[in-house]
């Protein structure tokens, strides 16, 4: 009697640890094959190229143009 009730017991843990290996394999497979479809069929799009905005050169500045930054600087401030 006692040794019916642990093999049953036995037979069900490998059945039941079983069904989880079975399963978490099957996962990992599906989770596999879904990210390759995906990098196949909608890959990642190209960065875009930042455009070559000339620049002036560091110590040129327009004093016309300090004045309506620093007036825009101080009505924002002002709000």
């Amino acid at each position: 009697m006692q040794q019916d009730i642990l093999q049953q017991g036995f037979d069900l843990m490998l059945f039941g640890m079983g069904t989880v290996f079975v399963f978490l394999t099957v996962l990992v497979i599906a989770t596999l094959i879904m990210s390759t479809l995906v990098q196949r069929f909608f890959p990642d799009a190209p960065e875009p190229q930042l455009a070559n905005v000339p620049t002036a050169p560091a110590g040129v500045t327009d004093p016309k143009l300090l004045a309506i930054i620093k007036a825009a600087v101080d009505q924002h401030r002002a709000k």
